[in-house]
């Protein structure tokens, strides 16, 4: 490459987004450079560049978009085999289809056998949609979560604490209460300028004080709030069954400590508790309650379990469909729509059947 190529191919490196991908378009990169670099080219050699850029590693870098960044990979590999080769062609001729997971219409349009599709697919699966995450997800993705409670279970008998490590022991400087007590002990305090060492020490020491006596009552609430919910949800705190789960509010709470719903709400919103089954949201403890047929209110986490687990032993090439979830439900008692059981699978991040299927 001469300077100015390479200084282009420098430019489009630079506008990879973190997935490795070039999502800009190559007019607006014309333009950026004939302003910023005064660099005058054009999108055709634009073009060019971006194809050596796509000959660098990791395979698929420099990409516009999903399909061209799986081409890339498949393109890049050592040996071209039947299924490579048929690879290939899905995601040139049906990436819509197949992104669908329609497999019957990507059968019937490349006039495939099944287990072509199947290990062509296989294929595909071992590729890497986001080339530019390689060494890592992301350093931001990474959470290293400190609980504020630990929870320790003793032959079934709950015990509650508060981690020392967000609760450290704080006390009055030495310094200070010695100097005051200097202070004290003289007979008479003369001057202006000791008068004001004296108040200014005392003031200190007063602020010290409030400032203690404010965090052991944050303290006091935090566990407090925390016994509360431990009490109301005691039986799942034994056994870690999320079917044990009481329906619970932020009332629910308040009514029984006797504050207020936002403080109890401030105590919730960002605390972990760590279980013997797990570190653990407070706010996850809090949910709706749903009545069953016979008349029972339940909590509605305790339904989204049975949807995880119903959905967690499906046959992958025939996932249960919404309304299929349904009525595993109604013969469970649970009297809920399929847009209710839509609401609550978009909840747990669970795709569409559709989007669930295997080959």
């Amino acid at each position: 490459m001469n300077d100015q190529e390479f200084a282009i191919a420098e430019y489009l490196i630079g506008n990879l987004d973190e997935d490795g991908y070039l999502r800009r378009e190559l007019f607006a990169i014309c333009d950026d450079l004939a302003f910023s670099q005064n660099i005058v080219t054009s999108e055709e050699e634009l073009e060019r560049l971006l194809g050596e850029v796509q000959q660098l590693d990791p395979p698929g870098v420099g990409a516009r978009d999903l399909q061209e960044c799986l081409l890339i990979q498949l393109r890049r590999k050592e040996y071209m085999t039947v299924e490579l080769k048929t690879a290939s062609i899905i995601i040139e001729t049906c990436m819509d289809e197949f992104s669908k997971r329609h497999y019957e219409k990507v059968a019937k349009k490349l006039e495939l056998e099944e287990e072509d599709l199947r290990d062509a697919i296989k294929e595909i699966l071992k590729l890497n949609p986001r080339p530019g995450n390689s060494m890592s997800d992301s350093p931001r993705s990474s959470q290293h979560v400190i609980p504020d409670f630990i929870l320790i279970n003793n032959d079934g008998e709950l015990e509650l604490q508060l981690n020392s490590r967000n609760a450290p022991d704080l006390k009055i400087s030495r310094t200070y209460q010695e100097m005051l007590e200097h202070y004290s002990k003289s007979k008479k305090i003369n001057g202006k300028e000791q008068k004001e060492a004296v108040l200014f020490v005392k003031q200190k020491i007063d602020s010290a004080r409030w400032f203690i006596d404010a965090i052991k009552q944050r303290q006091q609430t935090l566990l407090f709030t925390m016994q509360a919910i431990l009490d109301y949800q005691q039986e799942y705190f034994l056994t870690g069954d999320e079917t044990k789960m009481r329906p619970m509010i932020l009332k629910d709470i308040a009514d029984r400590i006797g504050l207020d719903i936002s403080t109890v709400s401030r105590v919730a919103n960002s605390k972990y508790i760590q279980t013997t089954f797990g570190t653990l949201l407070l706010k996850s403890f809090f949910s709706e309650s749903l009545s069953t047929d016979s008349g029972e209110e339940v909590s509605t986490r305790e339904v989204k379990k049975i949807l995880e687990d119903a959905v967690g032993a499906e046959d992958k090439r025939r996932p249960v469909t919404d309304d299929a979830l349904a009525k595993i439900l109604r013969s469970k008692g649970y009297n809920i729509a399929r847009r209710t059981v839509a609401k609550y699978r978009e909840q747990l991040n669970i795709p569409v059947a559709r989007l669930r299927k295997e080959m």
